[in-house]
């Protein structure tokens, strides 16, 4: 499902949506994934959410509380379709809007990007490397991979891809309430208008 713009719901409703807006909240932040619905659909419904950035660090705290139950040798297969959801770098075929926005300054490397993440699927079995973007360049997008296949640390990786899949999320989230925020202005200075300027 593509994820239009300026679509969250006021956070201190959430809680209390229906499913199928809390599932489309959770694909606007993250990506669409079963998974992810399975994992953070109890904590959006735990509680009225102050902000979104509220939201998030809980939903981080459950994604890396799956982790910690997780091993090297036996990883959970819901943490791995969880960090499995996020598209490779350079992927010709990006699911959601908000991800092919974020790496289209990343297109022009495709083939050296599609090269990198072999490699790092090769070094940790399950994992897909997972960034915030950010606006960095290709080049530092690419030091930053080859690094961490250097590292070689497995849990450091999940670790990483979990943190990043947050701070993307915090990204949209800001970047779609800004868009409702404007929205609302736009509306309330035309009615303002409309009315006289009183």
């Amino acid at each position: 499902m593509s994820v239009p713009l300026g679509v969250l719901p006021h956070i201190g409703v959430l809680h209390s949506c229906t499913e199928f807006t809390q599932v489309f909240v959770l694909d606007s932040l993250f990506e669409p994934s079963p998974a992810i619905h399975a994992t953070l659909l109890p904590v959006v419904r735990a509680n009225q959410w102050a902000s979104y950035p509220q939201l998030i660090d809980a939903c981080r705290a459950q994604l890396f509380s799956l982790a910690a139950r997780s091993s090297v040798e036996s990883p959970d297969p819901t943490l791995l379709a969880i960090l499995g959801s996020h598209p490779r770098l350079g992927d010709k075929h990006v699911d959601s809007a908000q991800s092919s926005a974020e790496q289209a300054n990343l297109q022009s490397e495709r083939q050296h990007l599609v090269a990198l993440n072999e490699a790092y699927e090769q070094t940790f079995p399950g994992l897909r490397y997972v960034v915030f973007v950010n606006g960095r360049s290709t080049p530092e997008i690419v030091e930053d991979m080859q690094a961490r296949i250097a590292r070689r640390d497995y849990g450091s990786e999940v670790d990483a891809a979990l943190q990043a899949m947050c701070d993307i999320a915090k990204d949209r989230a800001s970047k779609l309430r800004m868009v409702v925020d404007s929205a609302l202005n736009m509306r309330a200075t035309l009615n303002n208008e409309a009315n006289g300027g009183h």
